[in-house]
């Protein structure tokens, strides 16, 4: 078949350079245009990411791959969109909702920014978790005049904690939760926190994460009914901190639920939701969307964040909740840099194409 044309914005950052490497040889995506800041535009992509000693800064494991080193980075206004299909976004907020505004009205956009992620005809998609949002597309298009859409990712915070949840939810009517989040480095970014800052200790507080935790928990379990998505009925805190590991969100929680729930009931049922997750079989889909250990020492982020590629989200230390008639806690592992970033992205497309959205 023919694959689609693809653009990332925000090529050289550390979530552009993730997007390169995620669509490397993609059975269904090429990527046939780049673009960054003005600083970058003009330059091939190899000069682009060199810092300004000239050593190039490249953040992703593995190599460069060779099909985007010599291709031109573009000022956002000089792409093409008459020849693209679908655009990834990877810029920062601030300057996000202006690109993607400008983009979507000719193409459809995946972002990674949380510039659209509170609008009422946005949904927030986590693919496989809430694929039927995927239908407030078509009326954002209509609402806003658009030929195109925005599909924003969760933050990556979110993911993990929403993940986990969807079964709990469904099945045993999840209706508080109380999380306490240890955050990679990397999820801050380059300029996110120093050495000095982080080694031998934990920053107890990341600006706004906390309440786009909680706002995007209940939209992304809600239900699209009528044109809009009712949020769901789940009361959530939490409390987001810093701690010095280089990749993956590690994530304590503990669920109140309606009905009686237990570990096993739990395993149970996360493993029916690996038989039955709607991505299986998608390029960029782990072969198991959760992993369930009994072993108490884990997840840890050292052994977990290479498990499905980045893309399984991992699950421990379950156990009965004694402060709840009905409840368990858990510790959960998601990788930022992957399911919650760039990678995730790509799968959201893939879900997308599949529904021929794109």
């Amino acid at each position: 078949m023919d694959k689609k044309r693809v653009a990332i914005i925000g090529v050289t950052g550390s979530v552009g350079q993730e997007f390169v490497h995620s669509l490397h040889n993609h059975p269904w995506f090429e990527v046939t245009q780049i673009a960054a800041s003005n600083r970058s535009a003009g330059k091939k992509y190899m000069d682009a990411i060199r810092d300004p000693s000239g050593i190039i800064s490249w953040d992703v494991d593995g190599e460069i791959p060779e099909y985007i080193k010599e291709m031109t980075v573009k000022t956002v206004d000089e792409l093409d969109v008459s020849q693209l299909d679908l655009v990834f976004s990877a810029v920062e907020s601030e300057a996000a909702r202006d690109i993607e505004t400008k983009m979507a009205a000719d193409v459809p956009v995946i972002s990674t920014s949380s510039a659209y992620r509170y609008e009422d005809d946005v949904p927030i998609l986590i693919p496989g978790i809430n694929d039927d949002h995927a239908e407030l597309l078509e009326i954002q298009k209509k609402n806003r005049n658009w030929k195109g859409w925005i599909a924003p990712l969760p933050n990556c915070t979110t993911t993990g904690l929403a993940i986990t949840l969807k079964p709990l939810f469904e099945k045993y009517g999840a209706k508080k939760v109380l999380m306490t989040s240890m955050q990679a480095i990397s999820g801050g970014g380059k300029s996110g926190v120093s050495a000095m800052g982080i080694m031998d200790n934990i920053i107890p507080y990341i600006p706004k994460e906390e309440e786009k935790v909680k706002i995007e928990t209940r939209k992304i379990l809600g239900k699209l009914k009528d044109g809009k998505i009712e949020d769901a009925n789940i009361r959530v805190s939490c409390t987001c901190t810093r701690v010095p590991v280089l990749d993956g969100h590690t994530e304590s929680v503990f669920v109140e639920t309606t009905k009686e729930i237990d570990p096993m009931k739990a395993k149970a049922t996360y493993e029916q939701y690996n038989k039955e997750i709607s991505v299986a079989g998608l390029p960029s889909a782990p072969e198991k969307y959760y992993a369930f250990h009994e072993d108490p020492t884990r997840p840890q982020p050292r052994m977990e964040r290479s498990v499905g590629g980045g893309m399984t989200t991992t699950i421990g230390r379950v156990e009965k909740e004694e402060l709840f008639d009905n409840g368990l806690k858990y510790i959960l592992f998601s990788h930022n840099k992957k399911m919650g970033s760039a990678k995730g992205a790509v799968l959201l497309a893939e879900m997308l194409y599949k529904k021929d959205k794109i």
